[in-house]
């Protein structure tokens, strides 16, 4: 397989048309970029910023909720918003189907207690979960399962914290989503307001799998059950506007000891446990790993360390092929849920119908 010698994606990830130089046409796209306009763009999302973190405060107990999921990125946000903008905080966690690792546990549970922040572990059903990730890991979009669960999954978690934000008169929800996170054809910086305010995010095709309750299909985000008058938070995503480094993050969390080793703080490490079987999946069905694209455009922006991540790419594949260290979680996932390897495969769904989140 070959590599494109900047960004690392290989050539048989679509659309890399890697040439006779050894360059993918991602990294040929990227020098036509205009860079003033999109430093521009960075900047008055900053200033965007800048403004709701300063109009958030003293509207009831609490400024605003980070979204804490244990990796590197939320523990950083949590201490900027809280310690360097001084913000009154609510670090709120969403522990899926309960597959938040030991690993993450233990770093938002150090980063809570260094920071002093008051911290909501919300675990809904674990057999709704449990149904949800079967339905969708055998019914994969054309993109594979990491883009099939986690679009659905990552929609529920913010749902919850709008419930609590609306119910508690908070104005500002905040996530550490790195640059590229989510998919930028999904989302930048903001939800939509209107997206929050007027629109069910329940899936069509969880609507009309005809195996959830109506009690189940309530876990989605539905505006129309609150009050006309209703005043909806914001949701943004600081580090779309400030100027981000991965390295530098991964460095910093450890120096202010909001996680304990540099080795807690790589994503590999600290990510929901279901990941090894959406990778695991995405691997055995295109022959790479899914998260290939979001490390190469952080190492072609600079962003990420590409020696660093080359290696962490061997490793992870040695460990997804052969189920072995952190990969050991893929047999036990599969057989906690009722799933075959042969289960996990594309389906008939289109992606529009199972994603809610749009620009």
């Amino acid at each position: 397989m070959a590599f494109c010698k900047k960004c690392l994606i290989p050539d048989n990830y679509p659309a890399a048309n890697i040439d006779a130089a050894k360059t993918c046409q991602f990294c040929r796209d990227y020098e036509k970029i205009d860079f003033v306009k999109l430093e521009q763009e960075r900047q008055a999302r900053e200033k965007d910023l800048v403004h709701a973190l300063r109009n958030c405060r003293g509207r009831g107990r609490y400024d605003c909720i980070v979204m804490l999921s244990g990796g590197k990125d939320s523990a950083y946000l949590l201490y900027k918003i809280k310690v360097e903008y001084g913000l009154r905080v609510l670090a709120f966690t969403c522990d899926a189907g309960g597959y938040t690792g030991e690993i993450a546990l233990r770093n938002l549970k150090n980063t809570v207690s260094k920071l002093s922040v008051d911290h909501i572990m919300y675990t809904p059903s674990l057999s709704f979960y449990k149904k949800l990730f079967v339905f969708l890991l055998k019914n994969q979009i054309e993109t594979g399962a990491v883009k099939t669960v986690c679009y659905v999954c990552y929609p529920l978690s913010q749902g919850y914290a709008l419930d609590f934000a609306v119910t508690h008169d908070i104005p500002l929800i905040l996530e550490g989503c790195a640059p590229g996170q989510p998919d930028p054809e999904i989302m930048e910086y903001e939800v939509p307001p209107k997206h929050i305010q007027e629109e069910s995010w329940l899936p069509k095709a969880i609507k009309e799998s005809g195996i959830f309750s109506p009690e189940e299909l309530a876990y989605f985000w539905d505006p129309t059950r609150y009050p006309k008058d209703t005043q909806f938070p914001r949701i943004l995503m600081p580090f779309h506007a400030w100027e981000y480094n991965q390295s530098e993050v991964m460095k910093k969390v450890v120096d202010s000891g909001l996680i304990t080793r540099k080795k807690f703080a790589s994503p590999v490490y600290s990510n929901c446990l279901l990941n090894w079987v959406m990778m695991y999946s995405d691997l055995k069905n295109f022959g790479y790993n899914p998260y290939l694209f979001e490390f190469a455009k952080l190492i072609r922006e600079g962003k990420a360390d590409k020696k660093r991540w080359f290696i962490m790419d061997k490793i992870l594949t040695f460990m997804l092929r052969h189920k072995f260290l952190l990969g050991r979680h893929i047999p036990f996932l599969l057989k906690e849920l009722g799933i075959k390897p042969e289960d996990l495969c594309i389906g008939s769904i289109n992606a529009g119908d199972i994603t809610s989140h749009h620009k």
